[in-house]
C-alpha cells in the first residue's frame, strides 16, 4: 500500500493508527492533529450525508442515521470534491445494513431522495409549449412515430412501498401520518428551479419509461395499452404537458 493510500484509509477509519511519518508544521503532536482532521472530514463527510438524504435521516433519528452513515462512510470513500455526489449508492449499503432492517422502506426512501439530487444537477433543457405538443400530437399522421424527448432531470422510480406519501408526509414538521405498506411509482423532474416528486400509477411508469428508451410514440401506446387496458394515455401526456417534462418531438428516422 503507498503512504497516500495509507493515509486515506487511516483517514476514514478511527480505528488505524495515525500514519508514521507526519509532522506538524508548529511543533504540535502528530497523532493529535491527525485525530482531529479525520474527525473534521469524517463529520464532512456524514453532514454530507444527512444534507442529500434528509428524510432517510428524519425516519430514524440523527443519533442512528450519524452512525448507519458513519459506517457508511469507512467503506465508501469521495470519489470526487463535488459533495452532492457522494452517497450515490447509499441506498445499496441501507439495504444491506441489518440494523435498519426494522424499517424495510428505508431504501427506497433513499433512493427517491438520491433521484432528486441527481434531478436538481442535472443539465438544463427548455421544454415544448404546450401548444406545439398539442399541436403536433393532434395530428395522427405527424405523431404516429414521434420519438418523444424529455427534460433531462426527469427520473423514475417503481417502488413496493409508498415513497411518495412518506416522502411528502415529511415535508412539514411535525411529520403527518403515513401509511407506507402500499406500492407507488415516482416522477421526479426539476420544473424551472423547483423539483417536483409526483405519484404515477404503474401503467404511467411503464409508459414513461418506454418513451425513454427510445421506443417510438405508436409502440409505447400498444404495449401500454396491452398491459393496461383501462390507461387513461390523455390524461398521461397531459400531464406530462402541464408539468413541461416534454423538450422534444422528433420523427423516428431523425432521432436515429
Amino acid at each position: 500500500m503507498s503512504r497516500q493510500s495509507e493515509f486515506a484509509a487511516a483517514l476514514l477509519d478511527p480505528h488505524l493508527a495515525c500514519p508514521p511519518g507526519l509532522i506538524s508544521a508548529n511543533g504540535a503532536d502528530p497523532e493529535s492533529r491527525f485525530a482531529v482532521y479525520r474527525n473534521n472530514v469524517l463529520s464532512s463527510l456524514i453532514n454530507a450525508l444527512a444534507d442529500n438524504y434528509p428524510v432517510v435521516a428524519k425516519l430514524v433519528g440523527e443519533e442512528f442515521f450519524r452512525g448507519m452513515a458513519g459506517v457508511y462512510v469507512q467503506s465508501a470513500p469521495p470519489q470526487s470534491p463535488i459533495m452532492s455526489a457522494y452517497g450515490a449508492d447509499f441506498a445499496g449499503f441501507i439495504e444491506r445494513f441489518e440494523a435498519a432492517a426494522c424499517v424495510p422502506y428505508l431504501a427506497d426512501v433513499a433512493r427517491l431522495e438520491r433521484l432528486q439530487v441527481e434531478a436538481g444537477h442535472a443539465a438544463d433543457a427548455q421544454p415544448m409549449s404546450a401548444e406545439r405538443v398539442v399541436k403536433v400530437l393532434s395530428c395522427p399522421t405527424l405523431a404516429a412515430q414521434l420519438k418523444i424527448g424529455f427534460h433531462p432531470s426527469l427520473r423514475l422510480l417503481q417502488s413496493t412501498f409508498a415513497v411518495v406519501t412518506i416522502w411528502a408526509a415529511h415535508q412539514q414538521e411535525p411529520p403527518v401520518a403515513f401509511e407506507p405498506y402500499s406500492a407507488q411509482n415516482a416522477l421526479v423532474l426539476r420544473n424551472g428551479l423547483d423539483l417536483e416528486v409526483l405519484a404515477i400509477s404503474h401503467g404511467a411508469h411503464g409508459f414513461i419509461t418506454s418513451l425513454q428508451q427510445g421506443l417510438p410514440l405508436t409502440a409505447a401506446i400498444e404495449a401500454a395499452i396491452e398491459h393496461y387496458p383501462d390507461l387513461d394515455l390523455e390524461h398521461i401526456l397531459a400531464g406530462l404537458i402541464r408539468h413541461q417534462a416534454i423538450t422534444d418531438l422528433l420523427p423516428e428516422q431523425a432521432s436515429q
